[in-house]
């Protein structure tokens, strides 16, 4: 043993101060005082939140640390504490997020078993769809109808470009769903739309470059969401890429009702959706279903001669087989157009 080692003693030994021996507790606050907001947007770790509805009342917020990696997405109801004056530089806290009532969700392919939350408490799904240039795709129509159905959304279709092409014949394909149809051509008139939007939050989803951004700035004038132009192979190019709820213009400074502008999407796969979760959207589908065998999946002969379905009669029958060709169209593996090799711009939620 060295010299020096030999000579040691207690006063050598220097002890860092603890923090302190009381155990933490497992005891967490109440946050009874908890202001109630709707997040409108999110961006990078931070959320943008509306106190009780108010356009004005907007704050930024960060997720508390109790609710670890709890998903918190554009449209969800949360509780806030902290610093809610929503001055430059002030930060709040999101302590809770209250059940969801509505969940649209897609996955990048119909293999994919994870699912992307786009929004949620969506009470309606605008489908926006492009009578040309792109032209009009029924399988993204098809499938975002599925997700609607299935998430508890009531779709709605908008066709836009109606000035370059008829939407009749596109239109009428869709007629036996019982299936809102509004047109928002450059000189279409809105009344149409905004009575179906009013007092309702509505979401809007559609393939990049079908004229979504035009639809939402003249909606709401002082949104200024990028518009662009259609590539020389026909596909958009994406103008969108965060989700944004936008309150609708109305009366003595108060929202009727909310739209939630979503980035445009080449794909729409659904992993997550059964065939039963389509038709049960139905209360006369889902009450027929109840004497299908067992495995029935609602696609008629000859796969299932013994179907429910098939003993419907008048607009319940028409609407069955309208379902039963959605059914089809989303088990055939069309999840939309292709994205380029290393593009991931498509990717929303």
């Amino acid at each position: 043993m060295s010299r020096r080692a030999s000579s040691y003693d207690e006063s050598d030994v220097r002890i860092r101060p603890g923090k302190g021996s009381r155990p933490r507790t497992k005891t967490r606050p109440t946050h009874d005082d908890a202001q109630h907001a709707m997040v409108v947007s999110v961006d990078r770790g931070r959320w943008g939140c509306v106190i009780d509805g108010d356009p004005d009342r907007r704050v930024v917020a960060m997720r508390a640390r109790e609710l670890g990696r709890t998903p918190v997405v554009v449209g969800d109801d949360v509780s806030l504490v902290g610093d809610l004056s929503g001055d430059s530089g002030s930060l709040a806290r999101i302590v809770k997020v209250a059940e969801r009532r509505t969940v649209l969700r897609r996955t990048a392919d119909d293999t994919d078993p994870y699912e992307r939350i786009v929004v949620a408490n969506a009470d309606q799904l605008l489908i926006v769809t492009a009578m040309a240039d792109p032209p009009p795709r029924t399988g993204f129509v098809e499938r975002a109808l599925a997700a609607a159905y299935v998430g508890g959304l009531s779709p709605i279709l908008c066709l836009t470009k109606t000035d370059l092409a008829s939407s009749d014949e596109f239109a009428a394909a869709f007629a036996d769903l019982d299936l809102p149809v509004v047109r928002a051509g450059r000189d279409d008139p809105l009344d149409d739309v905004l009575a179906l939007l009013t007092n309702h939050r509505t979401a809007l989803i559609g393939h990049s470059g079908v004229g979504k951004s035009t639809l939402v700035n003249r909606l709401v004038p002082e949104a200024e969401r990028a518009t662009g132009v259609v590539s020389g192979v026909g596909k958009g190019r994406h103008t969108s890429t965060q989700s944004v709820a936008l309150p609708l213009p109305g009366d003595d400074d108060k929202p009727r009702g909310w739209v939630i502008d979503t980035p445009g999407i080449r794909s729409f796969g659904l992993a997550h959706v059964s065939a039963d979760d389509i038709v049960n959207a139905f209360d006369d589908l889902h009450e027929a279903i109840e004497n299908c065998p067992r495995g029935c999946t609602h696609l008629g002969p000859p796969a299932d001669p013994e179907c429910a379905l098939d003993s419907l009669t008048g607009h319940s029958y028409r609407r069955a087989m309208a379902v039963r060709h959605l059914l089809r169209a989303v088990s055939g593996g069309d999840v939309g157009d292709a994205e380029a090799p290393g593009d991931s711009r498509g990717e929303a939620g």
